[in-house]
């Protein structure tokens, strides 16, 4: 009688959404591997069909997908490709999300609000995702969110680094936007060796959406480039007026450094007019070309996401990715 033979090595696969092709080909690519061969389209009404060409059975399943715009599309798309897994019989479900779509929606500022940074978790859990991976996520708390392991990957070497090679002969301060993401600038100061610090006192509207009211720097700005840190850049209002600030201060210019570049309108023309001699970002969300400027550099997040990925298929740390330490 022959037994049955047991496989107990791991089957790495890759999955992509439509949303951002182009990360996910160069993830796979610094992996070694190929993204899955997938259908996926629309029917008449819109609802997404999704389906896997091959099988799927008992993999280590890794499903990239950017929340970017139209986002509620490319979510519904995402949990509908975990959803297909789940109920192909695959052994581990990561969903990686560059971008956690509604993450600036994490707590509640009136009454009667949602907390749709958790609603998108919680979506998540039920279509069948084991673990999460994200970037630069808008608040450390929304990594509580989710229930099971949430890899929190930081853009801060990627971004930082570029700017040290660049421009780090010259005399630099580290600038947080807003009083909240202090914490963030003391980590860009440390990685930048040890530059001084400031920030943007900035009073905010509760009722209006993507608008701050005033800007007052704290620090000392004078005859320094200034390094304007913020994890996204949507319409641009906020780090365009905290650059203007910056300059009335004396500052002797402003390097505007962001990990997601949502960049709706007007971002791109208040970008492309502002002080700013460049904005840094990366590519957890596509930039179209038509959103391209002279000043915009856009860095590649793949080589962090595959290292990342690589982490946890092989069970190491990705901790220890950011701090040296297991």
């Amino acid at each position: 009688m022959t037994g049955m033979k047991k496989t107990t090595e791991k089957h790495l696969m890759v999955f992509s959404g439509r949303a951002h092709p182009a990360l996910a080909e160069q993830v796979t690519e610094l992996l070694g591997t190929e993204l899955v061969p997938t259908s996926a389209y629309e029917f008449a009404n819109s609802e997404i069909y999704v389906r896997y060409e091959e099988s799927v059975r008992g993999s280590d399943a890794f499903v990239i997908q950017s929340h970017t715009a139209p986002i509620n599309e490319w979510i519904m798309e995402h949990l509908i490709m975990v959803d297909a897994l789940k109920r192909a019989s695959a052994k581990r479900i990561t969903v990686v999300m560059p971008f956690w779509g509604y993450s600036r929606q994490d707590k509640k500022h009136r009454g009667r609000e949602p907390i749709s940074a958790r609603l998108i978790a919680d979506l998540f859990k039920t279509a069948g995702a084991d673990r999460i991976i994200s970037v630069d996520l808008h608040a450390d708390q929304l990594q509580g969110y989710f229930d099971g392991p949430v890899d929190h990957l930081m853009a801060l070497p990627v971004l930082a680094d570029y700017i040290k090679e660049k421009y780090g002969d010259q005399e630099l301060a580290v600038v947080s936007p807003d009083a909240g993401r202090i914490k963030v600038a003391e980590r860009w100061s440390a990685r930048l060796g040890g530059v001084p610090l400031a920030f943007i006192h900035k009073t905010r509207d509760i009722t209006r959406p993507n608008e701050t009211v005033a800007n007052r720097v704290v620090g000392e700005v004078a005859g320094k480039i200034c390094v304007l840190t913020d994890d996204i850049i949507d319409t641009g209002g906020t780090v365009v007026k905290a650059a203007e600030a910056l300059m009335k201060e004396g500052a002797a210019g402003v390097i505007i450094a962001a990990t997601h570049a949502l960049l709706s309108e007007p971002a791109v023309d208040r970008l492309k007019n502002s002080p700013a001699v460049e904005i840094i970002v990366t590519d957890t969300l596509p930039v179209p070309e038509e959103k391209q400027f002279d000043k915009l550099t856009t860095l590649s997040i793949a080589p962090m996401l595959s290292q990342a990925i690589r982490e946890v298929f092989e069970d190491g740390s990705v901790t220890k990715m950011f701090d040296g330490h297991a």
